[in-house]
This record gives C-alpha cells, structure tokens and sequence, in this order.
C-alpha cells in the first residue's frame, strides 16, 4: 500500500475486474524477460551504432573540419531528436509495436548506407538517418515496457534497455578489436565500413522478430479495441472475460471525468506538464554530465596518452585507444547491473542522487591524472578516474532516465510525452558532442571535466528537490504525485513540493 489517497486510486469495477491492476500484480514469466529483451534489442542498436563512430573515428579517409568532426560524432543525435519527436505523436496513433517494427527496418538501412558511404556527406546523412531510429526507439521502448510490465518489476524490466544500450556499445568495441587486429592493414579502407555495416544484423532480426511482440494492453484499452486488447493481455498470462476489460475502461473513463469536471478531458493536466518538464530536465543532466564524451571520443582522446608514451606509432596507439575505450565500455556494462538490481530496492531517488555524487568525484580524479601525472601514472590515475564516472553513471543515471520517462505519464499521451523527453535528451547529446572539440581546445580535457562535475552536483541538488518516488506504484498512480506537487506549487498556503508517497 502506498500513501496515495484512495479518492487519486483509479476506481476498482467490482475489485478484481480492474484488469490493468492484475497486469500490475502478474509476476513476471520467461516470456516477459523474452518480450523486454526484444523490445530493447532498439537499445542495443542505439548503443552498438552511436559507439561505433569512436572506433572508426580516426579511420575515415575524408577531410573534416572541426564543425564536421563534431558533427559526425553527434549527427546521429539530430536524426534522434527529430526521430523521438516524431515518433510520439505516431505511436499514439499508431500503436507502439508497428512503430519499433520500422525502426528495426531504419537502423538497418543506416548501417547498411554507412558501410558504402562515397564520400563525408553520404556518411554524415547515413548517420543521421540511423539517428531518427535511436530517437524513435528511445521514445517508445520503456513506455511499451512500462505499459505491461509488474508495477514491482517495472524499473528492472526497464532498466534492461539500458543495459542493452551498453551491451551494444561494448559490443562495437570488441568488433573494432577483432576487425582491426585481425586486419591491420586495411584500417583506412576495409576496416571502418565493416564496422559500420556488421550494425545491420541485429537490426534485421529485429525487424522479422519483433513483427511476433503483443501490441500494448494499456494503449489498445485507450483506444476502445478491447477484443484486442484482451487477446494481448492473455499473451501476457492475464485471461479475463471481455466485460471486465470494458468495465475497465469504463472506470478509467469515469475517473478522468471526475478530475477534470468536464465531458472532455485534457489530459495535458498540471501534472502532466509538470511531470514532462522534470523529466526533460533530468534527460538535459543526464547528457551534459557528459557520459558520451569518453564513450564516443574515448579512442580519440587515449590515443594521444599512448604516442606520447613511446608505445608505437600512431595506428597502433589508436588501436590502444580503442582497447582501453573497450575497458570503459566493459565496466559499463557490468556497473548497469547493480542498478537493474537495486532501482527497485532503493529507488530512483536515493540512486540517482548517489550516483551523481559518484560521477562529481571520479571526474575530479580524472581531472587531477590529466593535469598533474605524465606518464604511466597519468594513463592508471586517468582509466581510473573515467571507469568510476561510467560505473557510477551506469548505476543510477543512463537507467534511471529511461524508466521514469516510460513509467511517468498517462497511456493517453505516453507517446507524445515520452517522445519530448527523449527529445530533450538528444538535443542535448547533440549539443554537448557538437561543443566538445572547441571546448576542450579552450580550457583543455581536464578543465572539461572539472566542470562537468560542477554539473554533477546541481543535478543532485535538482534530483532532490523536483523528483518524486515512484518505486511500486502504478503507472497510473505515479500521475498523481505530479498533480499534488502542481497543485501545492500554485497554491500560497502550501508552498514546496507536495510530500512524496512511500510504497510500503
């Protein structure tokens, strides 16, 4: 039970009839572990296609300037950004299962273009057309999760997108070794197209297996397919008799009367708004931290750490750059496990606050390795620094963004909502990587880094003052603290944030 008041609850038709309430309680089956693997396999595109342009990186024959290099590196985050804001609006209408279906069928395309690129500009429009599916598919994935997933395993399940993201950023690495080790010679020609193309693989198997996925229960009750919906609820183990599946619709119907006092209902409520704009926010922090510096830039900024080292000439000190990019992206992956096992113990709270806590600090270390060592020293105090800013990041930070944008708002706007979140998201990683160059030109790496862990601590300071808990509730309940804190916020005789419940 948590502390919502029973008149915020969505009205029970006959108790156990309210059929999205058993969906919340079903504990999860192999198939739903199979299904979520599925859904995020976009995450592990996301992750293996943004990663792969720091491998190739110092590989690709065509002349760039400062603005383009910015821009082959965070061109994939425009088509994001214009790919989430797209997609919103579409899966609302269309549903969230056809959309991931074309997304798959674009991450294939981008990988494929990529790979026999002609020129810089064929490559920079291959990248952002790989962008608008990562948008599309960072908009839509946890919301699909969150719409059938176990209210007790909801930040588990969605955590595993993130997971994914770094397992295919990981696994971009490991085939740039692989590719380059084995073909050493052809790292200028050969090498960096296959890197870019091997992307099309996973994308075309998702492309067939995804067209098997349930379509969302929430969004098929949303729009009154209730025969349907009651054919993707017995998918997921929840066999109910059709009336029930209309009385609830029914209750949720009645419900969004009785809040707005109005035949017609906005659902862009206070809340709603209130709710999208801490969200954003907290996307904006999660990319201006900067997380993707030393993921997409890290065999670009290492590689120097190695040459002047005296470890050999300049392909093999990149090839050591991409090695010790690889570690990171190890430690990635590993550190996000602890957040899939605690974000629904602990709770978003507490871990994102921690782990930007954690990030302020190693990034200061790293900091203090780039300006104070030389040498071998300088290279262990640096890798240190940077696998302890990834592992916090990945603990309670890249995870805990995607679940709360997926769990947070109601299944009528969920896609459009979710859509602008994600937008923030991108334009934000666009505008961080684009920025990179010039900015580390001026102040250098590690004055870079001082002041990302400057940015670090107000994200604490706004983590704890506008984000609510949300661990063990309802996606429908979770609304409801947003419409408190709208409603205090607007209200003199009751200044701050409204109290946040806590599920028992």
């Amino acid at each position: 039970m948590s502390d919502v008041r029973e008149g915020d609850r969505p009205p029970e038709p006959n108790g156990s009839d309210n059929v999205l309430a058993a969906l919340d309680r079903r504990p999860p089956t192999s198939f739903y572990w199979s299904l979520t693997l599925l859904a995020t396999l976009g995450g592990f595109l996301f992750g293996y296609d943004t990663a792969n342009i720091g491998s190739a990186l110092d590989f690709i024959p065509y002349h760039l300037g400062g603005f383009a290099l910015g821009y082959l590196v965070a061109g994939a985050s425009v088509g994001a950004a214009v790919g989430a804001i797209t997609a919103g609006p579409a899966t609302d209408v269309f549903g969230r299962k056809s959309l991931l279906v074309v997304d798959a069928g674009i991450y294939a395309s981008g990988a494929l273009l990529s790979a026999v690129s002609w020129n810089a500009g064929v490559l920079i429009a291959a990248r952002t057309l790989i962008g608008l599916a990562i948008g599309a598919d960072s908009a839509i994935a946890t919301a699909y999760i969150s719409e059938y997933a176990p209210s007790d395993r909801r930040g588990a399940l969605s955590m595993l997108q993130q997971w994914m993201i770094t397992v295919g950023i990981l696994t971009s690495y490991l085939v740039a070794l692989v590719v380059l080790r084995t073909m050493p010679g052809n790292a200028y020609g050969f090498d960096w197209r296959l890197m870019f193309g091997l992307g099309a693989v996973p994308a075309l198997a998702a492309l067939v297996l995804r067209t098997r996925m349930p379509e969302s229960p929430r969004w098929l009750l949303q729009q009154g397919r209730y025969e349907d919906a009651r054919t993707a609820l017995g998918k997921l183990g929840v066999d109910v008799p059709l009336r029930h599946i209309e009385r609830t619709a029914a209750a949720f119907e009645e419900e969004d009367r009785r809040r707005s006092g109005e035949k017609r209902v906005s659902h862009w409520t206070p809340g709603v708004r209130r709710a999208l704009v801490v969200v954003s926010v907290f996307f904006v922090f999660q990319q201006i931290t900067g997380i993707n510096v030393p993921l997409y830039y890290g065999p670009h900024l290492l590689a120097p750490l190695f040459l002047t080292g005296g470890h050999g000439k300049a392909v093999d000190a990149a090839i050591a750059g991409v090695e010790v990019t690889a570690i990171m992206t190890a430690v990635n992956v590993a550190a996000t496990y602890f957040g899939f096992k605690y974000i629904d113990r602990i709770g978003r709270r507490r871990l994102a606050m921690g782990a930007y806590a954690g990030m302020a600090a190693s990034a200061v270390l790293a900091a203090a390795g780039l300006g104070l060592l030389r040498g071998t020293a300088e290279i262990v105090v640096v890798m240190t620094g940077l696998d302890l800013f990834i592992a916090a990041f990945a603990v309670g930070v890249g995870g805990t963004g995607w679940l709360i944008q997926g769990e947070t708002f109601p299944t009528a706007v969920r896609g459009r909502a979710a859509s602008l979140c994600a937008t923030a998201d991108w334009l934000a990683n666009f505008a961080l990587i684009e920025v990179f160059p010039s900015w580390q030109g001026v102040i250098g790496l590690s004055g870079v880094l001082v002041c990302f862990a400057g940015l670090c601590l107000l994200a604490i300071v706004f983590v704890y003052v506008f984000l609510p808990e949300t661990k063990g509730l309802s996606v429908e309940e979770i609304i409801h603290l947003y419409e408190d804190q709208a409603r205090a916020a607007r209200s003199p005789a009751r200044p701050g944030s409204a109290p946040r419940p806590r599920p028992g």
